[in-house]
């Protein structure tokens, strides 16, 4: 009989490589494989709900692993996984789910936040990407209502990017003022390879006047990367919420 463990965590991209193993780079899943098996002492291959690129931080992440044996103290597991001090992580909570709950494909919606800056700040350096010129928050939220649904986002999708679909439900696409910073919120079913970064990218364009609202739709529509805008730098990028059914009780 196996056991399965979900484990919530929270990290900084700053110092990955995403979350996916990588040869020969730091990866988020490769840390926490090892801690684990320090601390389980026992061969550990977590899956996580999704796989954030290189920069890309998350406030919200879960991963799931599973054991021949059932962890006594999931308590006491967080406390030597903290006591680690893995660099730029914060593992939160184990949890001992039921076997059929899979971190990624059990997944029935993910959040986002982009941060932009419109005056540099050296505290959010790192954080936020900074854009130059005034933007048009109104003109950006109206293209942004055309996001919502589902719609196939292949023209926001990097390349070659090898998925069985680019269909995606978004339910949540808005742009939120912060101070005098802003905020991009956005919620979907699933997201594709680059997807946010390449929608936020359009959308300064649309707010910087580059490009007309109405462009949204036909960039949809192209399904060609090149008539979207430029990606954004990644660590403007949060992971901020994952979903799963309400019967499982995991925020």
């Amino acid at each position: 009989m196996a056991y399965r463990y979900f484990i919530k965590l929270k990290y900084n991209g700053q110092k990955y490589h995403g979350w996916q193993i990588q040869p020969n780079a730091p990866s988020v899943q490769a840390c926490i494989n090892n801690a684990l098996r320090l601390v389980l002492n026992c061969d550990i291959e977590t899956i996580g709900c999704g796989r954030t690129d290189t920069g890309v931080h998350a406030r919200n992440f879960f991963a799931h692993f599973d054991l021949e044996n059932p962890i006594n103290d999931c308590g006491y597991v967080i406390k030597r996984l903290d006591a680690m001090r893995l660099p730029g992580i914060l593992c939160e909570e184990i949890i001992e789910v039921p076997n059929e709950l899979h971190a990624r494909f059990s997944a029935t919606s993910r959040s986002y936040e982009y941060h932009i800056m419109q005056k540099r700040d050296p505290f959010l350096e790192g954080y936020a990407h900074h854009v130059f010129g005034k933007l048009d928050f109104d003109k950006m939220n109206e293209a942004a209502d055309k996001l919502l649904g589902c719609h196939d986002f292949a023209a926001f999708s990097k390349s070659n990017t090898q998925v069985h679909t680019t269909m995606c439900t978004v339910t949540e696409a808005i742009w939120k003022m912060d101070g005098s910073n802003a905020v991009f919120h956005i919620s979907a079913d699933r997201f594709i390879r680059n997807m946010v970064r390449a929608i936020v990218g359009t959308l300064l364009d649309i707010g910087l006047g580059k490009m007309e609202v109405a462009e949204i739709k036909r960039i949809m529509q192209s399904h060609s990367r090149s008539e979207a805008g430029s990606s954004v730098p990644a660590y403007g990028l949060f992971l901020t919420q994952i979903e799963y059914p309400a019967s499982y009780q995991l925020r």
